[in-house]
């Protein structure tokens, strides 16, 4: 857990008291600093947790290798016991992950709202992970290494053997007043101002634990680590009745003994700090399963209003990372709502965080920040009244802005989220940001992806081998069309020049189907992306659909092999439709049979290419016998 902050505490009106106590915080100043922390540390990536957790569970190996060499070579536990507390000191003034800290931080923003249940339990376990493998790859090493001699592996092999023999009731009342400890020691140091002070409550308060014969879950699993390496005993039933016990104990411990009273024993003003000033707490639903239920964190501001969905209503959002650079995006967001009777358009001005919010008061970041927003949105509300179009702001800052796209879809509901594909923008985030794959798999509405070189809509191509993909394709199509007046060409790709004459009876259908009307039809044979490249050299605007392993992933990880998108110079526009998944399909990335755009066609096999536009023509002809 990365260490307290040591700016001054918010002034509370209590001058006189301040005065008196100028060098002591107050418990709410106290639980001001612990939730701002945790603030942090809950939105940091896995890969981040999951290190410095790893480096922490190293660190554990410290104090199993100096209390066991030290008790091993003096003969007497005291002297190793003096040395226990050594690894932890690294942990803490190093501020790296260890679990039993983090049964207060977190659980305190827990308890206010800030983050859902899932959300902690996630950080709890990427965090446990890291600390056992880092502690279990530390056994092996001292076990495989050559760093212990017989004597000391004797004494080390034995701490797992006397734990293992301990009952359960026992381990998991020891485990508790251990847990107690360590999250004292977290609470305390968010009280003191000085490293000298910090470093000797952490060393006097983990002493107290091998004094004490009390236990720590990840001492205890390098210990079970290091004894079925060495004496080949099995680890399984180690775990379960010694490890366990103690994990339960230690969180008990940290979250009933120290956090809930500490929390309980602060005033209403805990929060009432700059970044938490207002802040629309989870709702309960929200708190209890996360994202499934709209969001699963609070972003450090978020001005957007509770949405209640009107039926009738078409919304497009619109994330934008700069409104200076993005106004094309808004432009034709307003000309797909134009399109509709009861069309608005919602822009969201989403704000990378920093790292660390500051819970000093004195510090105007927040207020600036909103001002600049507004200040920059200020010519995007303008479009709404040149397109006649309802349009709303608002402005959201998070450590997670690509996430946030999503939760934000979830939220408020619109029919289409419209995004600018900037690389430097939000997509410039999405890489260290969280299951990358599970947020863009599971798609809460139709997204529209555009790469803007222009955005004019006078002059569309449409390539099309049909799809849901392709459908909200036409939609937009459709719409702009009735807006702008513009010209449509869609276009059929086949494999040779014997299925032109099906690849035009498809095509026909299609657009019929689709009601697209007075646009031109045109049948290519051969590779896909050449006749796309080809035909639209005059257009302004190109509409392409999702392939089947998706479209939002494969954008963000550079794989979505599309060589078409860059040698055209007009707008590129890239649709993709929700679609359910299985878990085999999220798991392993099997593609989702249900979707036949035109970028499919790249993957598949020249017979199955002839075939398609043929089926299609024979099972028109079919149906025009049967209705003679």
């Amino acid at each position: 857990m990365a260490g307290p902050r040591t700016d001054s505490p918010p002034d509370d009106g209590h001058e006189e008291a301040d005065d008196v106590l100028a060098d002591q915080f107050s418990t709410d100043e106290v639980y001001q600093r612990v939730v701002a922390d945790a603030d942090h540390e809950v939105t940091s990536g896995t890969r981040e947790l999951f290190f410095s957790a790893l480096a922490a569970g190293f660190a554990i190996t410290v104090t199993f290798l100096l209390y066991a060499s030290v008790t091993a070579t003096t003969d007497t536990k005291f002297v190793g016991v003096l040395l226990y507390p050594l690894g932890f000191v690294y942990i803490i003034i190093g501020g790296y992950q260890l679990y039993t800290e983090n049964t207060l931080p977190p659980v305190a923003l827990t308890l206010e709202r800030l983050v859902s249940i899932p959300t902690l339990f996630r950080h709890w376990l990427v965090v446990l992970a890291g600390n056992f493998v880092g502690g279990g790859l530390g056994a092996l090493a001292l076990a495989y290494g050559g760093v212990f001699d017989p004597a000391t592996a004797a004494v080390a092999a034995d701490f797992a053997s006397k734990g293992i023999a301990t009952p359960a009731s026992a381990l998991f009342v020891k485990a508790a007043f251990a847990g107690l400890i360590v999250a004292g020691v977290v609470w305390i140091n968010f009280a003191v101002r000085d490293t000298t002070t910090r470093l000797l409550v952490v060393y006097l308060a983990f002493l107290a634990i091998p004094m004490g014969n009390l236990y720590h879950v990840v001492v205890s699993f390098t210990e079970v680590v290091y004894l079925a390496s060495t004496a080949g005993v099995n680890p399984i039933p180690a775990l379960g009745g010694f490890v366990l016990p103690v994990l339960l104990g230690n969180t008990l411990g940290g979250v009933v003994l120290v956090t809930v009273v500490n929390y309980y024993q602060t005033s209403d003003r805990r929060l009432q700090i700059d970044r938490f000033d207002d802040v629309r707490r989870l709702s309960p639903r929200e708190w209890l399963v996360g994202s499934l239920a709209g969001r699963s964190y609070v972003p450090v501001i978020d001005t957007v209003e509770e949405i209640v969905r009107d039926p009738e209503a078409y919304r497009v959002m619109v994330p934008i990372g700069n409104p200076r650079t993005e106004s094309g995006v808004v432009r034709l967001a307003c000309q797909l709502a134009s399109a509709h009777r009861k069309g608005k358009v919602h822009v969201v001005h989403v704000v990378q965080a920093p790292r660390r919010w500051s819970a000093d008061p004195g510090d105007d970041e927040q207020a600036r920040i909103r001002a600049e927003s507004d200040r920059l949105l200020a010519d995007v509300r303008e479009m709404g009244d040149r397109h006649d179009v309802h349009l709303e702001t608002s402005t959201v800052v998070t450590p997670r802005s690509f996430e946030e796209v999503f939760t934000l879809a979830r939220r408020t509901s619109p029919d289409l989220v419209l995004m600018d594909w900037d690389r430097e923008g939000l997509w410039g985030s999405a890489r260290a940001e969280r299951p990358l794959d599970e947020l863009a798999n599971r798609i809460p509405c139709d997204f529209l992806i555009a790469s803007d070189r222009g955005l004019d809509p006078s002059k569309i191509l449409l390539p099309t081998a049909g799809g849901p993909d392709s459908d909200l394709n036409a939609e937009v199509v459709r719409a702009l069309q009735s807006i702008t007046g513009s010209e449509v060409e869609l276009l059929h790709v086949v494999a040779d020049e014997a299925d032109e004459r099906a690849g035009e009876a498809f095509l026909h259908d299609w657009a019929a189907e689709r009601d697209l009307t007075d646009v031109s039809i045109t049948v290519a044979s051969g590779d896909v992306e050449s006749a796309i490249a080809a035909a639209a050299a005059d257009s302004t605007m190109l509409f392409m659909g999702a392939t089947e392993q998706g479209l939002l992933s494969r954008l963000v990880r550079d794989s979505l092999h599309l060589d078409v998108i860059n040698d055209v110079d007009c707008s590129v526009l890239l649709a993709e439709r929700p679609s359910e998944r299985s878990l085999r399909e999220r798991l392993f990335g099997a593609p989702n049979r249900d979707r036949r755009p035109v970028a499919e066609y790249r993957d598949r096999d020249d017979d199955a290419i002839r075939a398609e536009p043929t089926r299609r023509a024979d099972a028109a002809g079919h149906d025009d016998a049967a209705d003679e």
